[in-house]
């Protein structure tokens, strides 16, 4: 037992092969915050005050559709839209290019 106390809680804990699982979990903890709070913040379908909700149903409001239209139509959204979807496009186009 004597072995164990003269140990430091660093050297019993921070190990080098725990870093990929401490990342992983990190990054999705990150990614759930993000999400969250995007959609607590400024989701058209969410709101906090009761006058936001007094006329909730289907939105015939011109500002309420470009809220909306706003919402869906986001930075990454629209950055991503002339991307072509694949994982590797290059080896796509190398494997499936005639010869």
């Amino acid at each position: 037992m004597s072995g164990v106390a003269a140990k430091t809680w660093r050297e019993i804990w921070i190990r080098p092969e725990v870093y990929p699982i401490v990342a992983a979990i990190g990054g999705a903890v990150s990614l759930c915050t993000f999400f969250c709070a995007r959609q607590i913040s400024s989701s058209p379908g969410f709101r906090v005050w009761k006058d936001g909700r007094a006329h909730e149903g289907i939105p015939e409001e011109k500002f309420r559709v470009k809220e909306g239209v706003n919402w869906r139509e986001h930075f990454v959204r629209r950055a991503m839209r002339d991307t072509k979807p694949a994982i590797f496009p290059g080896l796509n186009d190398a494997m499936t290019s005639p010869k």
